[in-house]
């Protein structure tokens, strides 16, 4: 009877330690990576992340310059020996300086899913500056856009103009007669009728250049001590050259200049190596135009990669093992130099070098791999 017992207990170890085997053996842990698509389902503890790409932030600095002429352009040479003031209205631009600089962002079409049934031991998602993993929260991605920092100038405030004189029209009087019946016999009553006459432009130059010369005639004999008041600060003196810069200005125009910084976004991409790829149009006469308008010069960037990275094994991006077998990978990217050259026309705007992401190579990295080990 007790060998019996010890028989059947010796079976039920047996039995016990093949089951635990065999359930060793079906819960081998594994680690799976696996690009994210539509048809991928997330299970619990999956962890989503993202390969990084570079985009650019291109700011350029016009400089705006609008020019109005005077009222009495026309009288500057005979009145007061002015020569190339300005006739007509005129408006132009130029580009003052060209600026690049590049952020990193989640790439939407490197998404990845880690699938593991253990406690996975890396900090592989730490490496960010190195080229490999990127934060899981993307930020939103943008396309080609500019916007504009600065406000659009009222020109209409500075086309008026103070004509500079005391006065602008003459009082005329003139002596008219009205028939007046009496003692039935009609008799001629005089009386004095006023009239107001506009002065002409030539009137009104005249008097604008003869208060022009006072004022010059008055500061001279200020700053020379000739004046029978000498004033005790600089404040008469500026009124003086205010007065005088206003009134200059009826015969010489003004000069307005603005300065205004517009920002475009652009997103590398590998279709875009070597090519020409418009920013903006640029006009003189207008300033800066969409890429699309039939106006102005195209303002292009050119993004050559210098391929550093073009001796390293490419990863094949083809199905993953999907076996809790297959090899434990978490792919991240290097990025490239890429040289970067922005033109209008033959003029080189900018050029300089950047590491873009875009251009490198996506590599694989032990699902394991730990830092300083």
């Amino acid at each position: 009877m007790k060998k019996t017992g010890l028989l059947l207990t010796y079976l039920m170890i047996i039995l016990l330690a093949g089951s635990c085997s065999l359930f060793r053996n079906t819960s081998k842990s594994y680690t799976r990576v696996t690009p994210l698509s539509d048809t991928t389902v997330l299970r619990e503890g999956s962890l989503i992340y993202a390969l990084p790409r570079t985009m650019f932030t291109i700011k350029v600095e016009l400089e705006r310059t609008i020019e109005l002429p005077g009222p009495y352009a026309g009288y500057a040479d005979e009145l007061l020996g002015l020569r190339n003031v300005i006739l007509h209205e005129n408006e132009n631009w130029m580009i003052r300086s060209v600026s690049v600089s590049s952020h990193e962002e989640a790439d939407p079409s490197e998404f990845y899913v880690i699938e593991s049934n253990t406690q996975m031991q890396s900090n592989y998602l730490a490496l960010r500056k190195e080229g490999l993993i990127f934060d899981l929260y993307p930020r939103t991605s943008a396309r080609l856009i500019d916007e504009s920092d600065g406000k659009e100038i009222d020109v209409s405030r500075f086309r008026s103009f103070d004509l500079g004189s005391d006065e602008y029209y003459r009082v005329q009087t003139d002596t008219v007669y009205k028939r007046v019946s009496v003692d039935e016999q009609f008799i001629r009553i005089p009386y004095i009728v006023e009239k107001r006459k506009k002065l002409s432009d030539a009137q009104l130059a005249e008097k604008a250049a003869r208060r022009l010369m006072d004022l010059r005639d008055g500061k001279f004999m200020i700053l020379m001590g000739e004046a029978n008041v000498f004033p005790q600060s600089t404040a008469a003196i500026d009124e003086i050259n205010r007065m005088e810069r206003e009134l200059t200005e009826l015969f010489t125009g003004k000069t307005i200049t603005d300065i205004r910084t517009f920002t475009y976004s652009l997103v590398p991409e590998k279709r875009m190596e070597g090519a020409e790829v418009g920013i903006f149009r640029f006009s003189e006469l207008t300033g800066p135009e969409a890429v699309d308008s039939e106006s102005g010069m195209p303002v292009v960037i050119e993004m050559v990669p210098e391929r550093k990275t073009k001796d390293i094994a490419v990863i094949s991006r083809g199905p993953a093992d999907s076996s809790p077998s297959g090899p434990s990978r978490v792919y991240y990217r290097i990025p490239d130099i890429v040289n970067v050259k922005i033109r209008l026309g033959d003029e080189t705007l900018y050029n300089s070098r950047k590491l873009v992401y875009q251009f490198g190579t996506v590599m694989q990295l032990p699902a394991n791999y730990i830092i300083g080990r």
